[in-house]
């Protein structure tokens, strides 16, 4: 399975920008799929996930901002940003996780800059 994201860019602060993340191929229905960051300097770190039961958890500094989606039906998983910060720069990963394997996407860079 290869994992295609798009969405990235440059943004404002207060700025909104939309994740997506298309898988090339349909996978078992039993999966995880998710949003990673790594900024400069620092390690990777869990942005959100999402089951495919719809459950979802996201990092503490992203709550209330961001939200995590899912289309199954597209394989497609999507993550919209809102009221975005300098601090969410980063270059943002996809992920997917079912019993075959783990599989990640190539990264998209954002940057929030005025």
């Amino acid at each position: 399975v290869q994992l295609q994201a798009s969405g990235g860019g440059l943004v404002q602060p207060g700025g909104s920008l939309r994740l997506s993340c298309a898988a090339s191929e349909s996978f078992f229905k039993i999966n995880t799929m998710g949003w990673y960051r790594q900024a400069p300097g620092k390690q990777r770190e869990l942005v959100a996930v999402v089951s495919s039961a719809g459950i979802t958890n996201y990092a503490d500094s992203v709550k209330g901002r961001f939200t995590i989606s899912r289309d199954g039906a597209k394989n497609t998983v999507y993550l919209q940003m809102n009221n975005m910060k300098p601090e969410d720069t980063a270059v943002y990963y996809c992920r997917l996780t079912y019993y075959k394997g783990d599989y990640w996407g190539q990264g998209t860079l954002v940057t929030v800059s005025s």
